[in-house]
């Protein structure tokens, strides 16, 4: 099958020397049934890679059963894998089939596999190895046939030196592995591939997309896209429904582009090129895009310092839950304003059964006093001379989080009051993993 043809048909759009090796890996495995690791950020195309590896298969006439494990809460994730048998548990009235038994003879997708429990890891490596598994309540052997693609954008690596993933499971899925490139890492494939939603998108919604200037192409292609893909399409539709028949500036585009980098900035920022840039007034045009982007920085800044406060206090509050609270630690109240307060005190209130004290309404004349344990801790990062950066101050957070729950994670996120997946993405994001 022509290259260009076999993309066109399964949406796996690009030319870049990036895209051409990932297309060339893909055509050397399909046919075969080794198992297929794709690795990747959230939004480079997983999910059609997974799809075009099947439907080039020996076994494209089966099954393509695709499960998102992150998605599938810890408690039943293994019954919905390998089914359960009438009466394993409260409200299984009747037996049922599980994923890996509905994939016989085809292919099962198991996106987000570093979010599988432990225990499950291992029923898994079971059912690659051999193809035998046993529904949830039953003592009987089931067997299947299915072909295995694994997807992940975390570091599997990291996470079995951390003892979060199976090491023996990470060498069965590991055998072939196809890294799935960012689109800011190939820039080239950004403009062709944004024409092309264009045009879709145009076609659906009978509208005119008149196209945009040199700064909007610029930010196009500058821009981190943390979403990848899935973002830039989404732009693409946004902009043909909601700026109509409109010319598209830098202006116009800025307002769709919300991402943040992970350092905290924004994404909307362009990246700084290696070369010089031309300038029809090198000076004045620098100057302006000087005030731009450090306006815009400081946008994005406010957000992320809002997102810190809230699990600084959702940490705090949690950590301190047996000690007698007299006063927030002046270097964080300082930069709290009076609703900031209150909405902790508020959260302080519904969590006073767990034996909380409230924080007193008037100001305490003990402000500055050093906490015991944990709270003194917390007390010394702020209190320093030198104020600590965003990411500093959630590594902080989330190491002192995980030291207390002796690494569980789902305690951790809890007492943080982030989700499981963002503590995930926030580990594989500092190397904490």
């Amino acid at each position: 099958m022509d290259r260009e043809v076999f993309q066109e048909q399964f949406g796996l759009l690009g030319t870049s020397q990036e895209m051409r090796h990932v297309i060339d890996k893909i055509v050397q495995v399909a046919k075969t049934d080794i198992s297929v690791l794709l690795q990747g950020e959230s939004g480079v195309g997983k999910d059609v890679t997974a799809r075009a590896i099947h439907s080039l298969s020996e076994r494209k006439r089966n099954n393509l059963i695709i499960v998102n494990c992150g998605a599938i809460p810890e408690g039943i994730i293994e019954s919905e894998l390998f089914g359960h048998e009438k009466g394993a548990f409260t409200g299984a009235n009747e037996s049922r089939e599980g994923y890996f038994e509905k994939a016989n003879g085809g292919t099962i997708f198991l996106d987000e596999i570093g979010d599988t429990p432990k225990n499950v890891q291992v029923k898994l490596l079971r059912v690659l190895e051999n193809g035998e598994f046993f529904r949830v309540g039953s003592s009987k052997v089931q067997t299947t046939d299915v072909r295995v693609i694994a997807a992940t954008n975390l570091n599997l690596w990291k996470m079995v030196e951390d003892g979060s993933f199976r090491e023996d499971l990470y060498y069965r899925l590991d055998t072939v592995q196809i890294h799935l490139p960012p689109l800011r890492d190939r820039q080239e494939d950004i403009v062709p591939i944004f024409r092309k939603f264009v045009q879709e998108f145009s076609a659906k919604y009978d509208s005119v997309f008149k196209g945009f200037s040199d700064d909007a192409r610029e930010l196009l292609i500058s821009y981190r896209w943390p979403g990848n893909i899935r973002e830039l399409k989404n732009v693409a539709e946004q902009l043909v429904v909601l700026e109509k028949s409109q010319f598209i500036d830098v202006e116009r585009l800025q307002k769709y582009l919300k991402g943040r980098q992970r350092q905290g900035s924004a994404d909307n920022l362009p990246m700084i090129p290696n070369g010089e840039e031309k300038k029809s007034d090198p000076q004045s045009d620098f100057e302006r895009k000087d005030r731009e982007l450090i306006y815009r920085a400081l946008v994005e800044l406010r957000t992320d310092i809002s997102d810190v406060k809230k699990m600084l206090a959702n940490f705090m509050y949690s950590t301190m839950s047996s000690k007698d609270i007299k006063a927030l630690p002046s270097a964080l109240q300082s930069n709290m304003n009076e609703s900031d307060v209150s909405e902790m005190k508020i959260n302080l209130d519904d969590h006073a059964t767990l034996g909380m004290q409230k924080i007193p309404d008037n100001e305490s004349d003990d402000e500055n006093e050093v906490l015991e344990s944990e709270e003194s801790a917390i007390v010394n990062f702020f209190g320093g001379d030198e104020i600590p950066s965003i990411e500093a101050t959630e590594q902080f957070l989330i190491k002192q989080a995980l030291e207390k729950y002796d690494g569980n994670r789902r305690k951790a996120s809890e007492t943080l009051g982030i989700s499981e997946r963002t503590l995930y993405r926030k580990l594989d994001q500092y190397g904490l993993a």
